[in-house]
């Protein structure tokens, strides 16, 4: 089924996770999905959309896992 699917697919499905079992994160709902459906979380990799990397990058700068460079700003 995997093999088959589309990143926009994929997308909808994830989005559809974190809608059902809020509150969790994007990240989370991909580790689950691969979990329930006995796959390779390297395997999904290539499915996750432009739209939802940014959704994860989002939730790991909220939490303080990763550090986006801010732009736009001049110094003071």
């Amino acid at each position: 089924y995997i093999i088959s699917m589309n990143s926009k697919e994929f997308s909808l499905i994830i989005e559809g996770v974190v809608k059902d079992k809020r509150p969790i994160t994007y990240m989370d709902a991909i580790l689950w999905y691969c979990e329930q459906n006995q796959l390779e979380v390297e395997s999904v990799g290539r499915l996750i959309s432009k739209a939802l990397k940014e959704k994860i990058q989002v939730e790991a700068s909220k939490a303080n896992l990763i550090k986006i460079p801010e732009t736009g700003k001049l110094p003071i």
